[in-house]
């Protein structure tokens, strides 16, 4: 489902769990506590990004998750992974290629209308509420809220610093691309405008963004000047209020 999304990086996707053993020892140790439900996510999506490793010629290698809950990767790759309840995914990409990338995935479902009002601005509600309009049977705000996910993913590596959803304006268009807006008040130095990709299948939803490494803006730059401070002072993550709210403030 998400081959198309990000044609610079290699991706693997799964329906169902892989075994608990494919997880590396210390993998398993960090959630041997925790849920079934929980083990099988965190083992199936690292198995997936292992996967996706090994397109690009990487051994396969435990991947653990920082102090911020973000994954570490091995040296020379950047990668983002994503999971929701029968749906697991990862993409990576040579850090030569690709400063990030990010991508998100959800069930092709509605959200709740509790977490909506905490991640739609006003211009995106209008928005929201005329392609609805127009093509009723697409769950917009979800495909929005994945949009605005993958950005966040996409930024954290690089700033380090969380970006909360009205911080980004998006514009979903019905042809599988989306536009954001990072405002300047959130982001100092700089007005960042960035595309990316969205798809359906499967009973998914899954959207996905870049970040270049000549440029260093989301693919492709539009309108920016994006210097040191903005790298520095940009306020970028992949977890937020909403977020939380949503999925109980589970790590990757």
């Amino acid at each position: 489902m998400i081959e198309t999304l990000l044609p610079a990086a290699a991706c693997s996707e799964m329906f169902s769990d892989a075994p608990e053993s494919t997880m590396f020892a210390i993998e398993a140790a960090m959630v041997a506590s925790a849920v079934a439900e929980r083990r099988r996510e965190f083992g199936t999506v690292r198995h997936c990004a292992r996967r996706a490793l090994r397109e690009i010629g990487v051994p396969p290698v435990p991947i653990l998750p920082d102090a911020d809950g973000a994954p570490r990767w091995p040296a020379g790759v950047v990668g983002s992974m994503t999971h929701c309840t029968g749906y697991r995914a990862a993409v990576v990409a040579r850090s030569r290629t690709l400063r990030s990338v990010g991508v998100d995935a959800e069930p092709d479902r509605a959200l709740p209308a509790e977490v909506l009002d905490l991640i739609v601005q006003g211009e995106e509600r209008d928005q929201l509420r005329a392609l609805a309009d127009a093509y009723p049977t697409r769950h917009w705000g979800t495909i929005l809220f994945c949009a605005k996910e993958a950005i966040f993913k996409a930024w954290f590596p690089i700033t380090r610093h969380w970006l909360d959803f009205l911080d980004v304006s998006v514009k979903v268009h019905r042809g599988g691309t989306f536009w954001a807006y990072l405002h300047a008040s959130s982001t100092p130095g700089a007005e960042v405008t960035a595309i990316g990709r969205w798809t359906v299948g499967g009973g998914f939803i899954a959207a996905a963004t870049s970040v270049r490494q000549s440029r260093g803006a989301i693919e492709p730059l539009q309108s920016a000047t994006v210097g040191r401070s903005r790298m520095e002072r940009g306020t970028v993550g992949v977890k937020t209020g909403a977020n939380e709210r949503y999925r109980n403030g589970r790590p990757r």
